[in-house]
């Protein structure tokens, strides 16, 4: 088993509470629907979010607050989350409880999703962090880098999920 270290589990109104907060949004030619099933997908989340390489849910469907979930990352880095928020179609956001480096004392992103009414969605992705050790001291240096990461990869999110609404792709499958 590999180590853990616990963080200090957060709701959304972390957001408000640190000056780490990065945020993007992407209108997406999907609807609401279909954006939470790309959310749902384990394998869809290595398709577009680039530093994840495996997600695996480690409760059973149908999701809601509470549902925990374990993702792998580059660098070796596993979170364990928690989700603190889940109205399908409207909202997910997670924390982290636990990961297996000492590095995040608190973490959360939150998922907002308002229906365009034109089978297009609006996308809202916050993410927010605090950091233990030195990298607390480093956070003004890769603030500009993470709304850029985010930025990109929200991006990403949209084609992934307008590829899979105009039935190019299914979820599942690489």
């Amino acid at each position: 088993m590999s180590d853990y270290y616990e963080c200090t589990p957060v709701g959304v109104e972390f957001l408000e509470q640190t000056n780490n907060v990065f945020v993007a949004r992407e209108v997406v030619r999907a609807t609401p629907g279909q954006v939470f099933d790309v959310f749902e997908d384990a394998h869809a989340w290595t398709e577009w979010a680039l530093p994840i390489q495996k997600v695996e849910w480690t409760s059973p469907r149908p999701y809601n607050i509470g549902t925990t979930r374990s993702v792998h990352m580059m660098g070796g880095l596993i979170g364990y989350e928690e989700f603190v928020a889940w109205e399908r179609g409207s909202r997910m956001a997670f924390t982290f409880v636990g990961a297996n480096k000492d590095a995040t004392e608190k973490f959360l992103e939150d998922y907002r999703v308002r229906d365009l009414g034109n089978g297009s969605c609006e996308v809202e992705w916050y993410m927010a962090m605090e950091v233990r050790g030195f990298s607390r001291h480093l956070m003004f240096l890769t603030r500009p880098l993470m709304r850029f990461a985010n930025r990109r990869l929200l991006r990403k999110f949209r084609q992934y999920a307008e590829a899979y609404a105009a039935g190019e792709l299914e979820l599942g499958t690489a």
